[in-house]
């Protein structure tokens, strides 16, 4: 049976403006995403039946359709329903290396690999917006995640411009293990604290999200300036949720008295981040914040930027 290997790529965001709300329920954003070489080994195989089955090394991934990779085949076998049942189901295992519930769009990412592997084994030849668009059905972070490096984002996150590539700044990611932040809390706190300051009409929020499209951080990131990229990094939610969670405020005071070039929290949290300019300076970073917080719960990772989305590294007919 035909079976693909695949990498993906967890993400961070450099800077997350909440602009307003949508007539969705979602929130309209400016984002800057950028890709990290932290990522989940995914293997896609055909089964030849009409299933969809999940395993994966986490214990906290589930393997029905709340999986966003589950969810992703389903996509799929209701897009294209004669190829479904030409070629049938597959079996999806994981290997996790990206934290879970962490503000690094690990299911996002896996969502994607999945998409790719299904239209390669399915022979569908679908274009890059195609794949885009159907990720778009599944999540927000997912069209990001299909193609990776550092790209603005607008809507809901699913409206992506490109921007120039950055590979060579390091970053350390920490987090409680024990700890997990929902996003839809995050969000739902922020319109209720910070809503009376939300642009309402479309022209607003188009200038708004032209202004960081101008503004200085994307122009740090053409310049390839890490301090300046560092002392840019910007996260509304953490309006809400460094108040609420001293967990996630103590790392963040840790990382700031580190030496690191910056530090936010990544997303709706809880996963704090550094930036640094080279792989010694991450190590030193990162032994320097261990030492400065007590709590065992609380697991590291060193790893770089990447300007790659899902990688395919194998596949088998």
């Amino acid at each position: 049976m035909r079976s693909y290997s695949l990498i993906a790529p967890a993400k961070i965001n450099l800077y997350l403006e909440i602009l307003g709300d949508r007539p969705d329920g979602y929130h309209e954003l400016a984002m800057i995403l950028q890709s990290i070489e932290l990522a989940d080994e995914i293997e896609v195989r055909a089964i030849g039946t009409d299933t969809i089955l999940i395993h994966c090394d986490h214990p906290q991934v589930p393997s029905d359709s709340s999986n966003l990779a589950y969810r992703a085949v389903e996509l799929m076998a209701k897009e294209f329903p004669d190829v479904f049942a030409k070629f049938g189901g597959v079996e999806i295992t994981i290997k996790k290396h990206i934290p879970v519930a962490a503000g690094l769009a690990g299911g996002s990412a896996n969502a994607a690999a999945v998409l790719v592997a299904v239209d390669m084994m399915w022979q569908l030849g679908l274009t890059q917006p195609e794949l885009q668009d159907l990720a778009a059905q599944l999540g927000s972070d997912v069209p990001f995640c299909l193609a990776g490096g550092t790209a603005l984002a607008t809507g809901r996150g699913e409206q992506l411009n490109a921007l120039s590539a950055l590979d060579s700044l390091y970053v350390v990611l920490a987090k409680d293990r024990n700890l997990m932040i929902s996003t839809p809390w995050a969000y739902k706190a922020y319109r209720s604290e910070f809503g009376h300051t939300y642009v309402r009409d479309t022209q607003s929020l188009e200038s708004r999200a032209h202004r960081v499209h101008s503004g200085p951080m994307v122009n740090a990131i053409r310049h390839k300036d890490g301090s300046q990229i560092g002392r840019l990094l910007h996260n509304d939610l953490e309006k809400v949720v460094l108040p609420t969670t001293p967990q996630v405020a103590q790392l963040r005071e840790a990382f700031q008295s580190s030496g690191a070039l910056g530090t936010m929290m990544s997303g709706s949290g809880p996963t704090v981040f550094a930036l640094c300019e080279s792989e010694a300076h991450a190590q030193q970073v990162q032994q320097k914040v261990r030492g400065m917080i007590a709590n065992p719960n609380v697991d590291f990772w060193v790893t770089r930027f990447s300007n790659r989305g899902i990688q395919v590294v194998s596949s088998v007919s």
